[in-house]
């Protein structure tokens, strides 16, 4: 049989706050409310195709992986604690073409723009169509959740089958990232948080690793050592993600660089 070419066009692009993949939620629901906006393109009857949309609580997002190159037909589940799964089995972006689909809270719209909370899209995703959540026949009661079921030990498929972690801040690093927030845009001690409360287990996707003072979370250039105790994640320290040597060679034109050459040395750090 001769395969089917397909042509997909996109009907505009998300615009959010979210800029890297380590930045989205994993899921809609774990954004907790993110705000964002969907603006379709102009010139194409889009206007007439709104029509009647607004009155719907969720909207069905289609949309396109952009950021991610070919496909894994096995992959690690930031949930799974039971190894690899087949792709096909799990909400993975490394998909063989990669269509997102995620339930976003429709606040309202305003011509092409479509202002919406729940979002776990990064900015400039491609969007290829927007349906109506329809809740008598999109909502589907009690359904089998599959390895998610063995790997929780629970059949509450409408739940997160794991408890969030509690996330402490030592003084001192809680002190080091507000010193970060005020020097670049970055929200360094939420994203911390927010990753952690996902589970602090290495882990490629959330960029987890393991050293010799307990385990190290990577946010961009940035690096917060924590520990672990119980289903409690305590972070004490924030470093930059730059060695010294690195920061030595580099220009001292270089304002990004810049910042982490003054954390380094303390110049510009809070009193402690």
């Amino acid at each position: 049989m001769t395969e089917t070419q397909l042509t997909i066009e996109p009907i505009g692009h998300v615009r959010t706050s979210l800029k890297a993949k380590d930045e989205a939620p994993r899921q809609p629901r774990a954004s907790g409310g993110a705000p964002g906006r969907i603006e379709l393109f102009k010139g194409r009857n889009y206007e007439h195709a709104l029509l009647d949309l607004e009155g719907w609580d969720y909207i069905w997002v289609l949309f396109w992986f952009h950021h991610n190159d070919g496909w894994r037909p096995k992959v690690l589940p930031p949930r799974s604690i039971s190894g690899r799964k087949g792709v096909f089995a799990t909400r993975s972006p490394h998909r063989p073409n990669p269509i997102g689909l995620s339930a976003v809270r429709l606040e309202r719209i305003d011509g092409l723009t479509l202002h919406v909370h729940d979002i776990d899209m990064l900015d400039g995703t491609p969007v290829l169509d927007l349906k109506p959540y329809v809740a008598y026949t999109d909502a589907i009661l009690d359904p089998r959740a599959g390895w998610l079921e063995s790997d929780s030990r629970t059949t509450a498929a409408s739940a997160d089958p794991i408890a969030a972690f509690a996330v402490d801040w030592d003084e001192a690093a809680a002190e080091q990232a507000a010193w970060v927030e005020a020097r670049t845009s970055l929200a360094l001690r939420a994203r911390v948080t927010a990753t952690l409360a996902l589970g602090p287990e290495p882990q490629p996707y959330r960029r987890i690793r393991r050293d010799v003072a307990g385990f190290v979370l990577a946010v961009k250039d940035w690096r917060a050592r924590f520990s672990v105790e119980g289903r409690r994640a305590r972070v004490h320290e924030i470093r930059s993600g730059y060695r010294d040597s690195q920061l030595a060679r580099a220009s001292r034109d270089d304002a990004d660089l810049g910042i982490h050459r003054e954390f380094r040395d303390g110049r510009l750090r809070p009193a402690e």
